[in-house]
């Protein structure tokens, strides 16, 4: 888990969304957000780290890539979670 992770759930749940952590899977995403009829799979990076270790790990990449449902967002922010959840 990325340090800056409560802080991205705080903020999408303090807006009204629904999360459910999947960071304990391997090779997957983070979170599962649900928001106004919406699903949105984030994986949570924090900016505070070294670029090499904001890299999606060969699994996740993976898993971007043969993903066929909804879009894989990679966050580094409490910002850019909500704003990926409000953006028609």
């Amino acid at each position: 888990m990325d340090g800056n992770q409560p802080a991205v759930v705080s903020a999408l749940r303090a807006i009204g969304c629904s999360v459910l952590y999947t960071h304990q899977l391997k090779n997957c995403f983070d979170i599962l957000v649900g928001y106004r009829g919406r699903t949105f799979l984030m994986e949570i990076k924090d900016p505070a780290q070294p670029l090499s270790k904001r890299q999606l790990t060969p699994g996740e990449e993976e898993f971007r890539c043969t993903w066929r449902g909804s879009p894989y967002h990679v966050v580094l922010t409490p910002d850019d979670a909500i704003r990926i959840v409000t953006t028609p």
